[in-house]
């Protein structure tokens, strides 16, 4: 790691530049493919690279109505991102220093062709299992343009973030955190795939109940009152998965709590971070809540998709971080100081 300021020059904070805006288009993706998940257009389109036989990038303004919009728009932005990658990546090769910095901006365009492939099969095969994967590759993949866009701030090549993130014993308990936000996604990706509605339709309880029973009796029951309602009857494996879902909150609600009061005494970049992951957290429990009694409301599901997108993509900064500057890396680049590299 770079440790004087002169060794940042213009070039290297134009990388950063880039590493942010490649990151925050990434992010915009995103909501696009939430809001197509949340409004249920995902097939709108039935082909895939072509819309509609055209070619993506020739197809008529005018067609661009109902749910096409926002299928053919989420394409469209794909494909800048997936530009904006690529582009990340020479600029990397050409103006970072850095070997492994540069690695990871390969690895990005080895993930944002996958991911494409995904979106592109889950079309053509009409699997939803595809969509489900597609969704946590979409979240692993900015979670990577994170790390990159941290390791090419001022503040992470100088060496100046260090004490800001001095917190021994603390990096464990955030990639444990971190791993069990990701689990989370990937619970919330299945429910939102399965196309079944709510499989709970209220909130904090569950059909009345704290859990509810699921005897043949009360699935009748519960099933007859959903399609009363104009809803799709649910399954046993269903509801278990959504009361999974709440309480998995509850644990990460604990863990943040948790997290926050062992890093009082922290360095101040640990603390902030502490704090805000609650307040994320918080906000999350808050909309997901909504998210029941709107009915799965576009808008607010959506909402609720990228908030939980904040939270992991907070939590990866923090394990980088914690670990870029932890006893253990410094003891680490010491010994690497005092072995010349054999390759530059």
């Amino acid at each position: 790691m770079m440790t004087g300021k002169a060794s940042y020059g213009t070039g290297r904070a134009l990388v950063f530049g880039f590493a942010v805006l490649t990151a925050l288009a990434a992010f915009f993706l995103l909501l696009s493919g939430g809001l197509v998940t949340s409004k249920g257009v995902g097939m709108t389109v039935p082909d895939w690279p072509t819309t509609y036989g055209y070619n993506m990038f020739l197809f008529p303004i005018s067609r661009w109505t109902g749910g096409i919009f926002y299928e053919h728009a989420h394409r469209l932005i794909a494909s800048g991102v997936g530009l904006l990658t690529v582009i990340l990546a020479v600029v990397l090769w050409f103006g970072e220093p850095r070997r492994w910095v540069r690695v990871l901006g390969y690895a990005a365009v080895g993930a944002v062709i996958v991911q494409g492939v995904l979106g592109g099969l889950r079309v053509t095969m009409i699997r939803d299992e595809i969509g489900i994967f597609h969704g946590m590759l979409a979240q692993a993949y900015i979670g990577l343009l994170v790390v990159i866009a941290v390791a090419t701030s001022r503040a992470f090549a100088t060496g100046g973030a260090r004490w800001r993130w001095h917190a021994p014993g603390l990096l464990r308990w955030a990639v444990v955190l971190t791993v069990l936000v990701y689990v989370q996604l990937a619970v919330a990706a299945t429910m939102r795939h399965e196309h079944a509605g709510l499989a709970i339709t209220d909130f904090p309880l569950a059909y009345g109940r704290v859990w509810p029973v699921l005897n043949g009796t009360e699935l009748a029951a519960i099933n007859a009152g959903r399609i009363a309602g104009g809803e799709v009857p649910t399954t046993p494996g269903q509801i278990h998965l959504q009361m999974v879902h709440r309480v998995l909150a509850v644990v990460l609600f604990a863990g943040f709590v948790a997290y926050l009061w062992r890093a009082r005494h922290a360095a101040m970049g640990v603390r902030m971070a502490s704090r805000w992951w609650l307040l994320l957290l918080c906000a999350q429990i808050g909309l997901g809540a909504w998210t029941v009694w709107s009915n799965k409301a576009a808008d607010v599901t959506t909402a609720h998709v990228a908030v939980g997108a904040m939270i992991l993509f907070l939590g990866v900064a923090q394990c980088f971080l914690l670990a870029a500057f932890s006893p253990r890396a410094a003891e680490l680049r010491r010994e690497s100081a005092l072995v010349p590299e054999m390759v530059p």
